[in-house]
């Protein structure tokens, strides 16, 4: 798509690299649009089943890109927004794992908070510095932080803008799992072509689609139950439900052939 964010497609996986190495992958206003771009790109095509999002060289987003002698903070109220990336991670269809393979700082971090999997390597350094910086964490941070967590582990990293390792990443719930710097986006592409293999591709979408909007919405127990019996409806006896099941009885991989593209509907009201 462009130097800043390269695009890199294979068995069903896209790997998506915020690629400013020398900047240590710096954010800017056009690597948001890019990834914005590439995130609508992959959510509509059949061909892609799950997204990894990643960072070259050692670092996976270092936060806002200060240099040039302007702030991103300076622009004008009326062209500014605390979320940029549009869709959002969480709003695609399609699994998206963050393989944070080093430093995720500020706005690095609160991207990878929007992935549905985070990956994160245990010698890194990773936080939330916005009230740092006079300003205020973004990417709805204040939403996704908290729900991946505790309203007091969110005021613990939200109010102070400390930092934290890997380990302590995973013990507060903010990553799934801490590897060594250089296993973690090998790790996490081959997560995403186990997805990509094994997993029916309107399954795992009605599935993300519902456990998102469960968390948004704040559904009870009983919605949930309702929307799943309804859900369970739209797939049971179609020919992804057969093919899953002779291929389990079968001893091989699954060969899925529902198309979102053509066959995706939005989830009913509970």
């Amino acid at each position: 798509m462009s130097p800043d964010l390269t695009v890199d497609v294979d068995a069903g996986v896209a790997v998506l690299t915020l690629n400013r190495p020398e900047r240590r992958n710096a954010y800017t206003a056009e690597m948001g649009a890019l990834l914005s771009r590439a995130y609508s790109d992959c959510d509509g095509d059949d061909g892609i089943r799950a997204i990894v999002v990643t960072g070259a060289g050692d670092t996976f987003c270092a936060g806002a890109d200060f240099s040039g002698g302007t702030s991103p903070f300076d622009a004008p109220a009326g062209e500014f927004s605390a979320s940029p990336i549009a869709p959002a991670a969480f709003e695609l269809r399609k699994p998206v794992i963050a393989a944070v393979n080093g430093h995720a700082i500020g706005i690095g971090l609160t991207i990878a908070l929007q992935a549905d999997l985070r990956i994160v390597a245990e010698d890194a350094k990773y936080g939330v510095v916005q009230v740092r910086r006079g300003v205020l964490p973004d990417c709805m941070a204040h939403w996704t932080l908290a729900r991946l967590t505790t309203l007091g582990v969110a005021a613990d990293i939200l109010l102070t803008g400390r930092t934290f390792g890997g380990a302590e990443a995973v013990a507060l719930g903010v990553a799934n799992r801490v590897l060594p710097a250089d296993r973690v986006l090998d790790h996490a592409v081959a997560l995403a072509r186990d997805i990509a293999v094994n997993v029916a591709p309107m399954s795992a979408a009605l599935c993300k689609r519902l456990l998102w909007d469960t968390a948004i919405n704040n559904y009870t127990p009983r919605q949930v139950a309702a929307l799943e019996t309804q859900l369970h409806r739209r797939v049971m006896g179609t020919a992804d439900a057969r093919e899953g099941v002779a291929a389990f009885l079968e001893r091989r991989p699954p060969a899925f052939t529902s198309r979102l593209s053509q066959e995706w509907t939005a989830l009913p009201e509970p």
